[in-house]
């Protein structure tokens, strides 16, 4: 899903949470002629979450591209300044206060489904109003200049194929010197009170910021677009934007790269952390409380969601002790994970194309077999890229929304280092939950669905990877589990997710240090000691992040078990998953008293 700019956590919390116009129901509805009151209220409902929209995107306008909306192209905004966040947080009160004065039940089902859903998002971000996040404005993870350079080769969420666009893309990257100089004026009094990163993320951090460095403004990664001009530019406009690009680099942004790698170097790294955990931050855990809140949209505790963790590994682990010896594998069940690892029949490629070929290859196998389990699909394409090769050392498999005027399809970035390391049994789980019928069937569909702007672009954490996560499971019944070792890569996969929940709460509730934390992915899923590092530093930079999977992939199995039980043969699988899906992202209690609905009514 989901990753990536000045706690992107939040603002991605923001840039969603709800559902949409899209009902589905067999019960007959009775159409009642609307009341001049009740049309006042969808007028003004309509227009709050207009405005709320308009003002979360230009409060962050880099965030509105990630999530498909390419309007604010042209734009930066600043939204870790301190006069600019004081200002957000105030218009959102403004906004509850504007929606207190709707009468809500005067609003049909739909429209009240978006009232719920913005008083959510506000609440939400209001709770993070005495959190200083701002004073962390980078790590390894996720960083303004790096998604900035990111788009730099015009396959990202930022198209680059026209001169608008082009022009676009300069004046962005001509606001960053301003951003650099936010950013490290914000870590600077964050130094002073105590609000630093762990030492171990700045320094993964590091070689990411010393590669936006170059000898000369041609050699930049940020002069890409001018290497990969389209012929179809006219030489006047192909001379401009060469000087402009060059003098833009050459004069304010290549100086303030080199800046900002200097200060993170000389002055930031030694002043940061030595513990892992966000509770080792003033008000520490307090903080962490409203990160699990808004990444799993529900109010469970830490303490809770750790017990969780662990019934599921073990969980897993005893079916683990069933497919071992099907795999040629007779040990403990703990270890099947690592055995798996060192098998090199499970890295058959040679090539960063016969990854490629695999995943294409069951690209069109899907297309056959989801039609049977799925009566909403999107209309916007799916295709399959490699990760650019700035951001591979650090990144994982991911997708990103199609653009909205369908310029660009929906993409699952595979992150291929080494060929002769990529790992085959997890192929087929990672591309049901990255692809489809995972992400790319929900975030495509929330653009083509007839939402508001707020629930079009982006989606709450414990939905969103929820979702993709539930869709992994999908590939039992769909036979594409048969092979031992791709059921193993889906369980794996799974016992990833519930290892989370263990070492995030560990990490940030618990006290564990880092080391700790590397150890338990080690030992329990059979992890070198580089990808135990990335991942726990992951968890590390995102808190929280990382139980919206297991803990709403839980909810959704749950309630479609709960369907099942009480509709007996009345139950379809395509109409549960467009009831799911189709009024779009929603926090997990207002799915839970939807799909009840759908049952009742079905019943």
């Amino acid at each position: 899903m989901t990753l990536f700019v000045a706690r992107r956590a939040l603002l991605t919390v923001l840039l969603a949470l709800a559902p949409n116009l899209y009902a589905v129901s067999t019960a007959a509805q009775v159409i009642k002629p609307v009341t001049g009151i009740e049309a006042k209220a969808k007028q003004q409902l309509d227009l709050i979450a207009n405005n709320y929209y308009q003002a979360l995107a230009r409060f962050s306008p880099l965030d509105a591209t990630q999530n498909g909306d390419n309007r604010f192209d042209d734009q930066l905004g600043l939204s870790i300044g301190t006069a600019q966040r004081t200002r957000q947080f105030a218009l959102y009160r403004k906004f509850q206060t504007r929606l207190q004065a709707i009468d809500a039940t005067q609003l049909a089902r739909a429209e009240r489904t978006h009232y719920d859903a913005l008083v959510y998002d506000l609440n939400t971000a209001l709770s993070f109003e005495k959190f200083p996040d701002h004073l962390l404005p980078l790590s390894q993870m996720d960083s303004v200049p790096v998604v900035l350079a990111n788009f730099a080769s015009g396959q990202g969420s930022q198209p680059l194929g026209t001169v608008k666009q082009y022009d676009a893309y300069l004046r962005r990257i001509s606001a960053l010197p301003a951003w650099i100089d936010q950013a490290i004026a914000n870590m600077r009094i964050g130094m002073q009170n105590g609000i630093v990163q762990p030492r171990a993320l700045i320094i993964a951090a590091l070689p990411q910021f010393q590669q936006l460095v170059s000898a000369t403004p041609e050699a930049n990664i940020f002069y890409t677009p001018i290497k990969n001009l389209p012929a179809s530019f006219s030489p006047a406009d192909k001379r401009r934007l060469t000087l402009a690009y060059r003098s833009a680099i050459a004069t304010k942004l290549g100086p303030a790269l080199e800046k900002l790698a200097r200060f993170l170097e000389g002055e930031y790294l030694p002043a940061t952390r030595n513990t892992a955990g966000w509770r080792a931050l003033p008000n520490g855990r307090d903080w962490y409380l409203a990160w699990v809140a808004s990444q799993t949209t529900t109010s469970l505790q830490p303490d809770e969601i750790h017990a969780i963790g662990l019934k599921e590994v073990a969980r897993i682990q005893a079916e683990f002790a069933i497919l071992g010896p099907k795999m040629g594998y007779t040990g403990p069940a703990s270890g099947l994970p690592g055995w798996a690892a060192a098998q090199d029949k499970f890295r058959p490629f040679k090539t960063e194309q016969e990854v490629l070929d695999v995943y294409r290859k069951l690209d069109a196998v899907l297309r056959s077999k989801l039609p049977a389990l799925f009566s909403l699909v999107p209309k916007a394409p799916l295709d399959v890229r490699l990760e650019p090769e700035l951001t591979r050392a650090t990144a994982s498999d991911h997708y990103s929304s199609p653009a909205v005027d369908g310029s660009r399809p929906g993409i699952f970035w595979t992150v291929v280092n080494d060929p002769k390391a990529y790992e085959s049994f997890g192929m087929t789980t990672l591309f049901l939950h990255e692809a489809h019928p995972g992400h790319h069937f929900h975030l495509a569909l929330l653009q083509e669905l007839n939402l508001p702007d707020f629930r079009k672009f982006g989606g709450n954490n414990a939905f969103t990877e929820g979702w993709a996560l539930y869709a992994e499971t999908l590939g039992k019944e769909m036979g594409l589990y048969e092979q031992p070792q791709d059921y193993f890569g889906h369980l794996n996969d799974e016992l990833l997710r519930a290892v989370r929940l263990v070492v995030d709460t560990g990490i940030h509730d618990q006290g564990w240090t880092r080391e700790r934390a590397i150890e338990y992915m080690r030992k329990t899923l059979g992890y070198s000691e580089a990808v135990a590092k990335n991942a726990v530093e992951r968890y590390m930079a995102w808190p929280a992040q990382a139980l919206g999977y297991k803990i709403g992939a839980l909810k959704i199995s749950a309630l479609r078990q709960r369907a099942v039980q009480t509709l007996g043969p009345k139950f379809n699988l395509p109409a549960f998953h467009q009831i799911v899906l189709g009024e779009g992202t929603l926090p997990l209690s207002m799915l839970e008293a939807k799909v009840e609905r759908w049952i009742a009514e079905t019943k």
